[in-house]
Parts: structure tokens; sequence; C-alpha cells
């Protein structure tokens, strides 16, 4: 079934490479969480259900039964953003061969890529799901000064003892607002160093994250085993209808982040 609707709709095969390679550059450049976060997936559209373990899984037996225990069954949601493409624009660009003007597809793109970033981060209340910001269990440290002396450094070395403490070991992420990041952006007396790159020697990998704000950074020990990203359709371009003869798009994903460990995660904040 082409569920995408895309074998009937009134676009050449052409454009919608155009349109496809938009969408999968933006998406790239602008979605953070799959920067560290194992991807489990894609499940394909199918999948309407995941597995979603926070406690150690048993099985029990009783007179030839078995059940498993400590499992339970998530549905994978599906985010999307919408945008338009006026005919006569496309009627234009195949007539004359001037490129199209493809920018409400970016926009589109960079939206659902901050959908994806704010499920991961901060979860959603309608959905009733956590993030990595939110999480019960998660660790918290109150943030020092990072404008000061070593502040930074010593907040993410003690952040990182935190997590090594409660027996996690594996690669550690630093996610940073824009703020921090540059904060961070400064020589630290008696080292020579810029903070950001002392920072870095202790990390795997640190990202300056938009939708963070003011004073908010998030450690992560991001092993699939403690936190990963399930996806069921990955990041596709839908067509919906044809309108005042405009054509009308929708990208999709279905996503849910399992947060496993939640004690793998340490939240600075005031």
């Amino acid at each position: 079934m082409d569920y995408l609707s895309r074998e009937g709709a009134p676009i050449k095969k052409d454009f919608w490479k155009q349109i496809d390679s938009i969408v999968v550059e933006t998406a790239r450049n602008h979605l953070n969480g799959r920067k560290f976060l194992t991807v489990y997936g894609p499940l394909g559209s199918g999948a309407i259900n995941v597995s979603y373990d926070k406690m150690v899984r048993n099985e029990e037996f009783e007179n030839g039964v078995v059940k498993t225990t400590g499992r339970t069954f998530v549905e994978l949601p599906q985010i999307y953003a919408d945008f338009n493409i006026l005919w006569r624009d496309i009627e234009n660009h195949f007539a004359t061969g001037l490129p199209l003007d493809l920018t409400s597809v970016i926009e589109a793109t960079h939206n659902i890529a901050n959908l994806e970033d704010t499920l991961i981060f901060f979860g959603n209340k309608f959905l009733k799901t956590d993030g990595i910001m939110n999480a019960p269990g998660v660790q918290k440290v109150a943030i020092s000064d990072w404008k000061e002396g070593e502040n930074a450094f010593m907040d993410i070395v003690k952040g990182v003892n935190m997590i090594i403490s409660k027996g996690l070991i594996g690669h550690f992420f630093l996610c940073v607002s824009p703020e921090l990041y540059v904060n961070l952006q400064r020589i630290q007396t008696g080292t020579g160093l810029l903070e950001v790159d002392r920072v870095s020697k202790q990390l795997a990998g640190l990202f300056r994250v938009p939708i963070l704000k003011g004073q908010q950074a998030v450690l992560i020990c991001s092993e699939p085993q403690y936190i990963d990203l399930a996806i069921g359709q990955d990041i596709v371009t839908a067509y919906l209808e044809q309108k005042d003869l405009n054509h009308s798009f929708r990208i999709i994903e279905t996503v849910l982040p399992r947060i496993k460990k939640p004690e793998a995660i340490v939240v600075f904040e005031k």
C-alpha cells in the first residue's frame, strides 16, 4: 500500500528526489539527539509498539506456561510537519529550468527535527512520555557559574563520577545550551587551553543544543543498554493533497526515546 500517496501524486520523480535530498540533508544538520544516541531500528512504518524495559527482565514458568516480567510495550508516537509548494512555482521551474525555491521544505524539516529533539530532551505531556531532562530518577546537580574559574570543568568531572559511582561505564556526552557554550569559549587561567577544549578531553562529544535554554546542560552515558532512540518510520515525506491547485506535503516520523537507566544521566541546572 502506498501510504505516502506518492504514486498517485501529480509530482515527477525527479522532483521527489529534490525534496528527499533536501529533507535528508537538513535533518542531518539539525538533529542533535541522534549525534549521541544509538538508534534502535528503523523498524518500519508498520511498527506500532516497541518494548520498553526499565528493569531486569525475567521469565516465570508455571504448568507449561511462560510469561515475561519487567517488560512493557509503548506506542511509537508519530510526529509531523507540513509544507506547501505553489503550483506556479513548480511549473515555472520545469518550463524555464530555473532553480526552485524549496525554503518551505527546509523549514518543515527543521520543525520536525526540533520536535524529535524536544521529545528526546523534554518528553511530551500529551504523549505522557519523559525526556532526558525530566525523566524520574535522573541525577541532578546545581550548576555553578561556568564563567568563573574551573567551575565548568569541576561540574562535569563531578557528573562523570556520579554516573560511574552507579556502576555505569561507557561513552560520555555533554549537551549544553547556546549560552553555556559561549561561556566555555574562554582561556582557562594557567592552562593555555580554552575551557571548551579542556572539558572536551573528558568526553566522547560535546554538543550545542538550541532547544536547551539559559543555564541548562546534561551529561549522558549513552550506551544503548542505558538509553537509545527507537525509530519505526524514519523521517520521510508524504503527499497530502492538491488544494487551490497548490501542493501540500507532510514530513512524518515515528520515534521514541527509551530511557532504561535514568541514573546514566546527570542534569545541570539552576
